[in-house]
């Protein structure tokens, strides 16, 4: 039997992606970390922040080969009996599909203390980058962010498999919806009762991050997959439809609404006053 303490192990949102946007509990249990077992969307810079930790990366990336989740509970179960602070490091906030339950629910059932440190997640940071709230007086009461992808692990047997079918929401936001972004498009124009073939969508890749690029138009446009060629696979897409996003700022600007805007340089329009961007 193990004679030494169990570790405390720590669920941190490494928040959108700019470093400096985790939050500040975060970035302390960081510097403290003895072990820190990050995903594959984690800045590396971020990672500067835990010098003297032990760095495992555990990502998970769909399409590519990663880390069974099963085998993810099964290392921190292992640090824990041998490390004091063990962080977990999840892009975003890890109780927004971060797969956080399944490890709290293992280190629980082997008597290991953990705690949950949330962080921005992507769909609040990309509406605080373009500048426009997912909700609006008189226009949008509700918010639904979604995901079409579905893993098989640990799923049980009385629950379905396949894809959700869109939410009744008045904006929407989807989670890692590049390759079934034209389909999505296509069902709410002919199903959701709140999206018309006109209603405005971004989408943003990168988010807070230097790399930030962001494909403005409609739902038409993107059902005709105008935006397939625009993306870049190396980089997290979000997909932000409704009509509170709809620019009122000028006229010119809304009579343009259904042309698609590209801009690859976001991040250079937004002023920082007083200090720089920096971890």
């Amino acid at each position: 039997m193990n004679s030494h303490p169990l570790g405390k192990v720590y669920l941190v949102g490494a928040g959108p992606g700019a470093v400096d946007l985790i939050t500040v509990r975060g970035a302390k249990l960081l510097a403290q970390a003895d072990i820190v077992f990050y995903d594959a969307l984690v800045d590396p810079e971020m990672l500067t922040l835990c010098p003297q930790a032990v760095l495992v990366e555990v990502g998970k990336r769909c399409g590519k080969l990663s880390s069974a989740q099963q085998f993810i509970n099964k290392r921190l179960v292992d640090a824990a009996q041998k490390h004091r602070v063990i962080v977990r490091l999840k892009g975003g906030d890890p109780m927004l599909f971060g797969r956080a339950d399944e490890e709290i629910q293992t280190l629980k059932q082997e008597g290991i203390e953990v705690e949950v440190v949330p962080g921005i997640t992507a769909a609040l940071a990309g509406a605080a980058s373009i500048q426009q709230s997912l909700t609006l007086r008189g226009v949008s009461r509700s918010v639904a962010f979604v995901t079409l992808s579905q893993g098989t692990e640990n799923v049980p047997d009385h629950l379905p498999t396949g894809p959700i079918s869109n939410p009744a929401a008045d904006t929407l936001v989807y989670y890692m919806g590049r390759k079934d972004a034209a389909h999505i498009a296509q069902h709410l124009i002919e199903q959701s009762p709140n999206q018309k073939s006109d209603t405005p969508v971004h989408i943003l890749e990168a988010v807070s991050t230097a790399r930030e690029r962001l494909w403005t138009s409609t739902l038409q446009d993107l059902a005709s997959g105008k935006a397939d060629q625009w993306f870049d696979s190396n980089s997290p897409a979000l997909i932000m439809i409704g009509e509170a996003l709809r620019k009122h700022s000028s006229s010119s600007e809304h009579s343009e609404s259904s042309r698609s805007e590209i801009d690859n340089r976001l991040q250079d329009s937004i002023i920082i006053t007083d200090c720089a961007r920096r971890a």
